[in-house]
């Protein structure tokens, strides 16, 4: 059996999460078009026990959050989860945007992993959205470190290159044991990923600042046979973002919960009854209690 752990990193919205979600096959990290929308470490788990001959792969795969540099404590826990992630596996996947000028934010993560002797991969996503000669500019002045063992040109959200990605990482899977049965995806709880969803729906129906300033709470879930019964508290920052969350005679937050249950449901196999508070927890991003309590930093 070859197995081993990968840990995905790269700057916010360079498309890490739609990878992981195009490899595995089916959702479980949420994706958006707003900058850190991954806050935690997501875990996404590929088997495939006819590698080789029937000798078995499992690779595991650590979506970090973007690094970034910090506008508040959250934003330092969150780089915190990043970094601690990328020390402890056995093969490091550098996603970058390739619509995007190299700048100070990518210099600042290839100083930070050349200091680990964790072999590299790169992929230069959005490949689909460059011109040949842009595409090969990059290429050359990331080959030109010398970091990395092998690069690729990818498109995460159409496939492209993505199965030729994936051979390279199973190529450097040391022997290993099965760390997770073969039919899970994530190993994330259920709590979790339900969670996320809902903030998925927030990024999408709120605009500017007010959804970097929501986490979402589970205070029940209840499975039933033919229903799932589910209460979620959303905290933000503002008594002003809570009104513009719950909208014109609750307009907003009835949106927000029907796209949200209608994921859910597909994900669990039953009908969700799914509701929704809000609840203001001023400047909870500056409260170092708030952020452990919320469990963005280890205790």
């Amino acid at each position: 059996m070859k197995s081993g752990f990968i840990g995905i990193i790269g700057r916010p919205n360079v498309g890490k999460s739609t990878l992981l979600n195009r490899i595995l096959g089916e959702k479980i990290a949420i994706t958006s078009s707003k900058p850190q929308t991954t806050r935690n470490r997501i875990t996404g788990i590929y088997t495939d026990l006819k590698y080789q001959d029937g000798e078995g792969l499992q690779m595991v795969f650590l979506d970090t959050p973007g690094i970034h540099k910090p506008k508040n404590r959250l934003g330092g826990a969150i780089n915190e989860t990043a970094v601690n992630t990328y020390k402890g596996v056995d093969l490091i996947l550098l996603i970058i945007d390739g619509t995007k000028k190299f700048g100070t934010g990518d210099q600042y993560l290839l100083d930070m992993i050349q200091e680990v002797g964790t072999p590299k991969i790169l992929a230069i996503n959005k490949m689909d959205q460059m011109k040949p000669e842009d595409y090969l500019e990059l290429y050359t002045h990331y080959d030109k470190t010398g970091l990395f063992r092998d690069i690729y040109g990818i498109s995460a959200l159409n496939g492209t290159n993505v199965d030729e990605l994936l051979s390279c990482i199973s190529g450097y899977m040391p022997d290993g044991p099965m760390y997770y049965p073969e039919d899970m995806a994530t190993g994330d709880p259920l709590r979790f990923i339900v969670s996320e969803i809902i903030r998925e729906k927030l990024l999408e129906y709120l605009d500017e600042e007010v959804p970097h300033g929501v986490y979402v709470e589970i205070e029940s879930y209840e499975e039933k046979p033919d229903i799932t019964n589910i209460s979620a508290v959303i905290y933000c920052e503002k008594k002003s973002h809570k009104s513009i969350i719950i909208g014109k005679g609750g307009r907003k937050i009835k949106g927000i919960g029907k796209s949200a249950r209608l994921e859910i449901e597909s994900l669990v196999g039953t009908k969700v009854y799914l509701e929704l508070w809000v609840k203001v927890k001023e400047n909870w991003r500056e409260s170092e209690r708030m952020i452990r309590s919320f469990g963005y930093r280890d205790e």
